[in-house]
């Protein structure tokens, strides 16, 4: 992290943010990864790391105020946070990301009313948040989202259903993709903010994940919410949404970078301990090859990441395509750097337990939330075609 905050996309601030986050990570969140990682209940490991961090005021950084346009941190901040803590833990990071998630649309499209009802509760802890967007039958296309939101007075009445939505069961507000406009298509999306006790709101079930964390599907049967806790205005909800995510996509390879930085760290003690036909694996040709093409890429995803947070606090509207440059380079490479920390760890690197099999769990979904690899290439590339065809 020293290296890091050195780039000139990094001032003072920063600096001295990074040394906080990492005694945060390595003092607190550390020592209770492996048990988070085995938790028979991931709900209940999941509220403890809400509380660690609401007590060493760190979810200030995924919540509220520190993502509006005053902030003094912003994205830059919310990376170092998700690298530090994502090299502890990935299931930590997972649940701040979320609670990141569900807090942002309300700071930047909710009214004062619902800003100062969720926020401050979301950066004390009191309050956990979540993004229900995906669907059984929609993922990458919004515009197939089956969740209906038909107003009634002065309320909406949703009916649905949600699948893979993080810190489900966890949550106690969700921000809720419906369409209110069922022959609009992806026009007719709208976003409400729906309480976790509302009744007709029912986390279904938890899903069972190679890296354990809160996750689950959601039914909506009936569940009655006010006008005033839907945010922007009518079939605004792809706009908010693509927006969040814009915001978020490059932190989600700042996580990548955390986790491909400890294993890049395991992989070179492994190295210099390990002895194989008497020498050190450090000693080889081959391994130093790999850690070097390791670091290489570990340094690129970090210039990537940081450039697009760089960017967006320097006042950019959108960062499309840095952002979904960032995060397709840095978990591309954090799965190639992870799979080659393994491979030098050798048989030891596949058993339960070993901090790089955990790793190698957890660094996969990367690759797919939050808009999958593929995706993001297409985005990119109709960036550069859009950007050609106006020159």
């Amino acid at each position: 992290m020293t290296d890091l905050v050195s780039l000139p996309f990094f001032d003072p601030a920063h600096r001295s943010l990074a040394a906080r986050l990492s005694s945060f990570a390595s003092q607190i969140i550390e020592p209770r990864a492996k048990a988070a990682d085995q938790a028979a209940d991931p709900v209940a490991a999941g509220r403890e790391f809400i509380h660690l961090a609401a007590e060493h005021d760190v979810l200030p950084l995924f919540v509220g105020k520190s993502m509006g346009a005053n902030a003094p941190i912003s994205l830059r901040g919310l990376c170092l946070a998700r690298e530090c803590i994502a090299a502890a833990s990935g299931f930590a990071d997972s649940v701040y990301a979320v609670q990141g998630l569900g807090s942002f649309p309300i700071a930047t499209s909710g009214d004062s009313a619902l800003a100062n009802r969720y926020l401050p509760a979301a950066a004390a802890g009191d309050a956990v948040g979540a993004f229900a967007l995906t669907e059984p039958e929609a993922g990458s296309d919004p515009a197939a989202i089956q969740t209906t939101a038909t107003k009634d007075g002065g309320s909406y009445v949703l009916t649905g259903r949600k699948t893979l939505i993080s810190n489900a069961g966890l949550a106690t507000f969700y921000v809720v993709f419906a369409q209110t406009d069922p022959q609009a298509g992806q026009k007719g999306l709208s976003a409400f903010v729906v309480n976790a006790d509302s009744p007709g709101f029912t986390v279904v079930r938890q899903l069972q994940l190679t890296a354990p964390h809160p996750i689950g599907d959601l039914t909506l049967e009936e569940c009655r919410v006010p006008a005033s806790h839907r945010l922007g205005a009518a079939g605004d909800g792809l706009k908010i949404a693509l927006r969040t995510l814009d915001f978020f996509r490059s932190s989600v390879g700042a996580a990548a970078c955390g986790l491909a930085a400890r294993a890049l760290d395991e992989a070179a003690s492994r190295a210099i301990s390990r002895h194989q036909f008497g020498s050190r694996l450090a000693d080889f040709q081959l391994t130093k090859a790999a850690l070097a093409d390791m670091a290489t890429e570990l340094d690129a995803a970090r210039l990537l990441v940081h450039r697009a947070a760089w960017v967006k606090d320097q006042g950019a509207e959108r960062i499309t395509r840095e952002a979904s440059m960032a995060k397709l380079f840095a978990t591309e490479a954090a799965q190639r750097i992870v799979d080659r920390a393994v491979q030098i760890h050798g048989g030891h690197g596949v058993q339960r337990g070993v901090v790089v099999e955990r790793l190698y769990r957890e660094v996969r979904a990367l690759r797919i939330y939050e808009g999958t690899s593929e995706i993001q290439r297409l985005v990119i590339a109709d960036r550069i075609l859009a950007e050609r065809e106006t020159s």
